[in-house]
């Protein structure tokens, strides 16, 4: 039996976005008029709920705050320079969320709810939706544990969210990194794989070490023998050495970013050699040395691609030269290009609104 959910709106009386200054946002400070809400309970979805953005109420003893049943989704809406809104590969997006919860024993949302209540709410905001190279509107999809007791079982009620962010640049200046030699993101047969909320906050504290001696942020390497590359922050990542792009390959430790496909089907379209399998540390302090190591650079939905200027690695510290053909803005005009609808979408990646 297929089960249907109506979409019931409150739209604000009056809309605050005259009041905010798109020219100093901070990313995911300011949020637009409406938020979307959707409850699980009985083992069933209830209908969707539109509404002004504002707070939420819940008790202390939810099991969100005690069991960290929290998971989130990154993805974005571009207008084109006719005023067309997209949403780009929001379908992947999905997905992942529902991976995500069936990890963290959470219920997966219905691809109706999501994909319909998710644009529902895009139609709404989207004057919200800036046009200009680097602008957009940073939709954030969660769900957390609301049921009431501290019982160390999975919540029995749970809430899906989506609220919306208008941004600009995520990052500014120049990143340099520090390569993990003792602390880990993931280890194998955990969460690491899940936009899972607890392994963001379980990376703050070694990243503010790392911001204590200047550098920006961490890249991460396997738990087992922190001998082989993972990911950059929060953010996939590529390394270029010579003519070819190494990135590593997905598995229960690394996120399977929507951003990280892309850039692997563009550099594909663009006859870019790709490989998809372990960097060593070793092989990339090797290149660095030898001078064929060109590029290191994040991908992500945030960020798109951010170029990594220098890493230290225990006593080893390089510099990354300056490229005339990289990659990384090659790749990134390509992808933005596609964003703004400037380029033909040769794989279906926008959806319009």
């Amino acid at each position: 039996m297929t089960q249907t959910h109506s979409i019931v709106v409150d739209k604000i009386q009056m809309s605050k976005i005259g009041q905010t200054d798109f020219d100093t946002l901070v990313f995911g400070k300011s949020f637009t008029d409406h938020m979307l809400e959707c409850t699980w309970r009985d083992g069933n979805w209830g209908d969707v709920h539109i509404k002004p953005y504002g707070p939420m109420q819940v008790e202390p003893s939810s099991k969100v705050f005690h069991y960290g049943q929290a998971i989130f989704e990154g993805m974005k809406a571009f207008k084109d320079v006719d005023g067309n809104a997209h949403l780009f590969r929001p379908q992947d997006n999905w997905k992942r969320f529902n991976s995500s919860a069936k990890r963290l024993a959470m219920p997966e949302v219905p691809e109706e709810i999501f994909m319909d209540g998710l644009k529902e709410l895009v139609r709404l905001d989207k004057e919200w939706i800036q046009q200009g190279d680097g602008l957009s509107l940073y939709l954030r999809p969660f769900m957390i544990a609301s049921e009431n007791g501290v019982a160390a079982a999975p919540s029995t009620e749970y809430k899906f969210m989506v609220i919306m962010s208008p941004a600009k640049a995520y990052y500014k200046g120049d990143v340099r990194v520090i390569i993990a030699s003792k602390f880990s993101r993931a280890a194998d047969g955990g969460v690491g794989y899940a936009k899972a909320a607890g392994n963001y906050a379980a990376s703050f504290y070694p990243n503010n070490l790392a911001m204590e001696e200047g550098y920006q942020q961490i890249i991460w390497t396997d738990a087992a023998s922190h001998e082989f590359l993972e990911e950059a922050g929060t953010m996939n990542i590529f390394v270029r050495i010579g003519d070819t792009l190494l990135t590593a390959p997905n598995n229960d430790r690394i996120l399977n970013g929507v951003t990280r496909r892309s850039i692997m089907q563009l550099a594909a379209d663009h006859n870019i050699k790709v490989e998809e399998r372990r960097v060593s540390i070793k092989e990339m302090n090797q290149a660095a040395q030898d001078g064929s190591l060109k590029e290191i650079f994040g991908t992500g939905t945030a960020a798109v691609i951010v170029p990594i200027k220098g890493y230290k690695h225990e006593d080893f510290k390089h510099e990354l030269p300056d490229v005339q053909d990289s990659y990384a803005t090659m790749l990134k005009k390509a992808l933005v290009d596609i964003h703004y609808n400037r380029v033909e979408d040769k794989h279906n990646w926008l959806v319009r609104l």
